[in-house]
């Protein structure tokens, strides 16, 4: 599939950024709502409304997807997206106001830049000021401003991560859009090829370690299993309900398993959000399988064109 990076119809992505504090905040509006669907994996999660994602929900559809750092201190941010969506009539409607259901996950990144400046509402509010329809910027920019990978070490011996995109047009005007957030326990390999593009670096000798080869060997520090998650959100101009959308989010994680290794780990809070704004008829299993494909490029790129921050090389930097 050739990917073209347009945003779906309906959907418009912001970041807001700290580069001096090393976090940020990424939103996904839609604001005309859409049918969402989670999946979780790993055991370090942090996330807010997920059950308004639930087919049994009162709620069918939702406003907008919060992805930020600072670990849990960084949901706050959640509060700034529903202030700016309330301020446009858009949410719920419980007849006195409209009540915007924003769905979040947090990454952790406060083992780079200063841990005491996270995401807030105000910061939240900035990043849906700054939300477009086209040319969402990607590298270490908002929730992947202090996002790192290849943690086997601790930070010093990792590398940056951050946020990429990718989409594709499928026929009968059918599209699949991607956006992924890179925060992983373990490395990023290039699924052509095997390589790995970024990751643990040895601490004697600054290549690539290969963590889970290192894990083989019995090299695992558990003092680091809190600093990892990987976020993705798949947008989808097809048709689908709630459970076809917990279905996608749930093929999507072949995305990250296509392109982390070691992935879904106890050390990792891994979600994958499923958007469907249902403009088109489309086969479930067939954006779930481009969904997928999506997340695996939208993490390559994420890489790409992550830049050096807090003192963590990039692979721009490595690979010139």
């Amino acid at each position: 599939m050739e990917q073209d990076g347009a945003v779906v119809e309906g959907i418009r992505v912001g970041h807001a950024s700290d580069f001096d504090a090393c976090t940020g905040c990424t939103v996904i509006l839609c604001e005309e709502g859409a049918v969402g669907g989670v999946d979780v994996r790993g055991l370090a999660s942090g996330t807010r409304e997920l059950d308004a994602l639930t087919p049994h929900h009162l709620v069918d559809q939702i406003h907008g997807v919060l992805l930020a750092g600072g670990s849990a201190f960084g949901l706050e941010a959640a509060t700034g997206v529903m202030r700016y969506l309330e301020e446009r009539d858009i949410g719920f409607d419980v007849g006195v106001t409209k009540v915007p259901i924003v769905p979040g996950a947090i990454l952790f990144d406060l083992g780079i830049g200063d841990f005491r400046r996270r995401p807030d509402a105000a910061m939240g509010y900035r990043a849906c000021e700054a939300a477009v329809r086209a040319g969402v910027e990607e590298g270490s920019v908002g929730v992947g401003t202090g996002a790192t990978v290849g943690k086997l070490f601790g930070v010093p011996h990792a590398m940056k991560g951050g946020v990429g995109t990718a989409s594709v047009q499928l026929s009968g005007g059918l599209r699949v859009w991607a956006l992924a957030a890179v925060n992983a326990f373990g490395d990023v390999r290039d699924p052509s090829t095997g390589a790995i593009v970024a990751g643990a670096r040895d601490p004697e000798t600054g290549r690539p370690a290969d963590t889970f080869l290192q894990m083989k060997q019995g090299r695992l520090r558990r003092a680091f299993y809190i600093q990892s998650t990987t976020l993705a959100v798949i947008a989808t101009n097809a048709r689908l309900t709630k459970g076809e959308a917990i279905l996608v989010a749930r093929m999507g994680q072949g995305g990250l398993v296509r392109t982390i290794s070691p992935v879904h780990t106890t050390f990792d809070g891994d979600v994958i959000f499923a958007l469907s704004t249902g403009r088109v008829e489309g086969d479930v299993n067939l954006v779930g399988q481009a969904g997928a494909e999506m997340v695996a490029a939208a993490v390559l790129r994420a890489i790409e064109t992550a830049t050096s921050l807090g003192g963590v090389p990039a692979y721009r930097d490595l690979h010139r």
